[in-house]
């Protein structure tokens, strides 16, 4: 059900085999850090979310569906997908089975939650494409916050899951990456089933162009062409890494954040330890045709792992939908399937079965129920 994908012979391979040896059977914690980039609501840049004013209220959704489950009725319901189904219903699917314990986390909403999460005192991010996404203290802060909580649940747990719902993160993704020197471009992903490069490339070259000549920290660097989530979560990473195990569970998203974490650790001086630190997603990105998630990883010398798990065999067409290309990752699915076969030894049938029931109770729901977003104003 885990497949490592980093080349059999490297450091990172053994890393991976070592870290999965280390913390089979441990029940870990599972992190979901919200954010939101103005990026997101640029026509056409993400399918998580039909329209742009449906992208606004994704992470609020995912985050009350995470925490409650279905709900007769929602505040903000999951929204519409151009196809699919949201990759929450993995995850929630996951914890409420395996009680997996959750922290939601707020870097930076437009609106608060309707659910209980950990405000982090962040803001918004305006477009990447602006160079000037977050400003310098609330991006000091949010990293400051990070470390925090990287080091208080590092010792209640012995690994994290730390996960993202930002969208429009591959696209930030791919600006912290080009920003930090990496070759990245054609190599990210998208909920797209056909990766639209060129639309990230644009808006990326746009904000690249408009920093300053001279080196930036950093830190300096993600306020500038970034989005909330990318440096709590490695701030958390960095931290926890000294006490246990962290799954940086995401595709492209996560393969930033380890960069990035990589150079704040290396300019600051930082205490860390690498050999804690997977990145692990779904095979739906592992093997994205229209991306090159390994080829990145690879690149950044990241270890990476991704879960086997397929919908092929599901009951419902919206899941189905992943094996054409559609979503493939969000809100940790890939890092939650991955922990239900450490923690439970969990295999195909047994996360299908139960992500097949939670759908079932979902589109029960939602056709017993017209859709409302009551939360909305």
């Amino acid at each position: 059900m885990i497949q490592l994908y980093s080349p059999p012979d490297s450091a990172q391979f053994r890393l991976a085999q070592g870290w999965l040896a280390r913390f089979d059977g441990l029940l870990p914690l599972f992190a979901c850090v919200l954010g939101f980039t103005e990026t997101g609501l640029i026509p056409g840049i993400s399918a998580a979310g039909a329209t742009p004013d449906d992208r606004r209220y994704t992470a609020l959704a995912d985050a009350e569906f995470l925490g409650r489950g279905v709900s007769a009725q929602p505040t903000y319901p999951l929204p519409p997908l151009q196809a699919g189904a949201s990759p929450v219903l993995i995850t929630r699917a996951v914890l409420s089975a395996q009680q997996i314990p959750l922290a939601l986390f707020n870097a930076g909403l437009p609106i608060s939650p309707s659910v209980s999460a950990i405000d982090l005192g962040g803001s918004p991010a305006r477009c990447l494409s602006r160079a000037n996404a977050l400003d310098l203290a609330t991006a000091q802060h949010l990293f400051a916050q990070g470390w925090i909580w990287g080091e208080k649940l590092a010792a209640a747990h012995p690994y994290l899951v730390l996960s993202e719902c930002v969208v429009g993160g591959t696209t930030t993704a791919l600006a912290l990456l080009m920003g930090l020197g990496w070759a990245a471009d054609g190599k990210v992903n998208s909920s797209h089933p056909v990766c639209n490069h060129q639309q990230k490339r644009d808006l990326v070259q746009a904000g690249l162009a408009k920093l300053p000549t001279a080196q930036l920290h950093p830190l300096a660097l993600w306020a500038a062409i970034g989005d909330p989530m990318q440096g709590v979560v490695a701030g958390m990473a960095l931290a926890a890494s000294r006490h246990g195990g962290v799954l940086l569970a995401g595709g492209t998203q996560m393969l930033a954040v380890y960069a990035l974490m990589r150079t704040i650790a290396q300019a600051d001086c930082l205490d860390w330890q690498p050999e804690q630190v997977l990145v692990g997603t779904t095979r739906w990105v592992a093997e994205d045709v229209t991306g090159d998630t390994v080829g990145l990883a690879n690149l950044l010398q990241a270890p990476l792992i991704a879960t086997q798990l397929s919908f092929a065999d599901s009951r419902h067409p919206a899941l189905q939908a992943y094996e054409q290309g559609y979503v493939k990752e969000g809100v940790g699915a890939g890092g939650s399937a991955i922990a239900a076969h450490l923690y439970q030894h969990w295999e195909q049938a047994d996360l299908l079965r139960a992500i097949d029931q939670l759908a079932d109770e979902l589109f029960q729901n939602q056709s017993a129920e017209p859709l409302q977003r009551s939360g909305k104003s």
